[in-house]
């Protein structure tokens, strides 16, 4: 079990009403399902099209339950941005 933070940004950042927050779980899955028991509703909703990053690498399309957090990272919540 590691310790350290989620970053909200954009539209994740809107439904979780907060910018950042503290996680504890040993991979992205479990800090994930930590988020949606926090936050139901609309976050959840974002989170289907968020990308990731953990600790500044994209997590791409391996299963969250692949993916280790470490102690004191941090895990980026990215939804779609528009522009370019």
């Amino acid at each position: 079990m590691a310790t350290g933070t989620i970053r909200y940004w954009a539209a994740a950042k809107a439904a979780a009403k907060t910018a950042e927050e503290p996680y504890s779980a040993g991979t992205l899955a479990e800090a994930l399902d930590a988020v949606r028991e926090r936050h139901p509703g609309e976050l959840t909703r974002v989170l289907l099209r968020c990308s990731f990053l953990v600790n500044d690498e994209p997590v791409g399309k391996r299963p969250h339950d692949s993916v280790p957090l470490t102690e004191g990272g941090t895990v980026e919540v990215l939804p779609p941005f528009a522009g370019g």
